[in-house]
């Protein structure tokens, strides 16, 4: 292998007549008789390579093989482009390489479709060659755009004291919510770990330790029905303060997106956001994530939705259930009506909402035994099941708990929104499907038999799911 001087994208006017290496794959292979010409991309561009076998008989007997995607490293001297064969549609596009030697580092099969941006071709296909999807230049922005948006969060998180600390991926199932992905515990027969919905109640315990300002790019999981703008594992920006309330939350959120978007969108944003009680979004909109563009002088119309009802009514289970989670706490005048009359009590809830989608959800937490217990209490759990559950967390609030709340950002619906994408899985780099599958890897898949003995477990219907798997593999090839 030749070892790389510059990548495709950098070379410009000011690098001719100098001898360089390249090294990335064939975008393009054109053969003029005599001259072949090779379009050699990496991720930061294009450059056009001249193989003339008058001047270079080895280099062009390899460029006679070679094919779309071969992954190449070629060395040669930059020239200007002759006078009318330049592209001012590519910032290399003055410039070309004389090749002098090619080295192939891998060939490539036939492809299952073009490397660029618009192809026709389904999802199920691009998904299971997720390899070749991504090295297309529009999913590369995205990523790289992704990867900037959470760069530039940290950032400004770190300048404001914020301490990024993980929290457990294997935690206990409290099966509130949508339902938990379980994962069985071989030195614990018949017991099971879970994946977290959310790092909700472990940041709550970072702020009775003190911590006072954390954050986390967080992996969450939720084995729920999947939508465009959903995922069976998911990435939200989450965070947690002490000794605030909303609006310093609220405050807090606005400058973290208007440095976001100006340092990486350059688009300007206009603070503080419109605030929205939920009584007058569902008045007004019949909605509590109302898009109101049609008010605003902008495009990305941000709003905050505020004052959520604490609890709903479930008429199928005929109980009361926390319209966010049962953890947010009440507004302190209304807390009199917990008992005689729920539907009353507002929660100290907030959701920021961008034209029309929910981006985050956040609130102000109970921070206080009782308060939680009467809560708990609401909801149908009494204090034996609310002890098995989450008697660590009711326990460390009877230990100088300060009043703490919080906010999640989804960063794949954010990222999605930004980038113009019809779905998260646009800017996902491996994402699942709509059943929760990956076609590239075969994911969810049939384990050795030897395995679940060692769980303790047994499978029911395992036919049936290795049957369903099968036909999906089918389909992506």
């Amino acid at each position: 292998m030749l070892k790389r001087t510059h990548t495709c994208g950098e070379l410009r006017d000011s690098h001719i007549g100098q001898r360089v290496t390249l090294c990335g794959w064939v975008q393009a292979r054109r053969d003029h008789g005599k001259l072949i010409f090779l379009d050699l991309r990496d991720r930061s561009g294009m450059m056009q390579i001249v193989c003339n076998p008058g001047r270079q008989p080895a280099a062009h007997q390899v460029a006679v093989g070679v094919r779309s995607e071969y992954a190449l490293s070629i060395a040669g001297t930059v020239g200007r482009r002759p006078k009318g064969t330049e592209n001012p549609d590519i910032p290399t596009g003055q410039v070309e390489i004389a090749a002098e030697e090619i080295g192939v580092l891998n060939p490539s099969k036939a492809l299952p479709f073009e490397i660029q941006d618009a192809i026709d071709t389904s999802e199920e296909v691009r998904l299971a060659h997720r390899y070749l999807d991504l090295r297309r230049p529009m999913m590369f922005e995205r990523l790289r755009l992704r990867h900037r948006l959470i760069l530039e969060a940290r950032k400004f998180l770190d300048q404001e004291g914020f301490l990024e600390i993980e929290t457990p991926m294997l935690t206990k199932s409290t099966p509130e919510g949508a339902r938990d992905y379980l994962v069985p515990s071989r030195l614990n027969p018949g017991m099971f770990f879970a994946l977290p919905q959310s790092p909700q109640l472990f940041k709550q315990v970072l702020m009775v330790s003190g911590m006072e300002r954390y954050f986390q790019v967080a992996r969450c999981f939720r084995d729920e029905d999947l939508r465009a703008d959903r995922q069976p594992e998911f990435t939200q920006l989450d965070l947690e303060m002490s000794f605030i309330d909303e609006d310093d939350i609220m405050e807090l959120i606005e400058r973290l997106l208007a440095s976001v978007f100006e340092s990486v969108l350059k688009q300007p944003l206009s603070i503080p956001f419109p605030r929205m009680s939920y009584r007058e979004a569902q008045e007004r909109y019949r909605s509590d994530k109302p898009d109101i563009r049609s008010e605003q002088t902008g495009p990305y119309a941000f709003l905050w939705v505020t004052e959520f009802p604490l609890v709903n009514y479930n008429e199928a289970e005929r109980r009361w259930d926390a319209e966010h989670h049962p953890f947010t706490s009440p507004h302190s005048e209304d807390m009199a009506y917990l008992e005689s009359d729920p539907k009353r009590v507002r929660a100290r809830a907030y959701d920021l909402v961008l034209n029309g989608v929910e981006l985050g959800s956040g609130s102000i937490r109970i921070h206080q035994r009782e308060a939680q217990e009467a809560v708990f209490r609401l909801i149908g759990m009494d204090a034996a099941t609310a002890q098995e559950r989450f008697g660590f967390l009711l326990e460390a609030f009877e230990y100088g708990a300060p009043p703490h709340g919080g906010i999640a950002l989804g960063l794949d619906r954010l990222t999605a929104m930004v980038t113009g994408s019809e779905s998260i899985r646009d800017v996902v780099a491996f994402p699942k499907t709509q059943r929760a599958a990956c076609p590239l890897s075969g994911a969810p898949s049939l384990v050795r038999p030897e395995q679940l003995v060692e769980l303790g477990l047994s499978v029911v219907a395992r036919e049936e799911g290795a049957q369903r798997q099968a036909g999906e593999r089918s389909t992506a090839g």
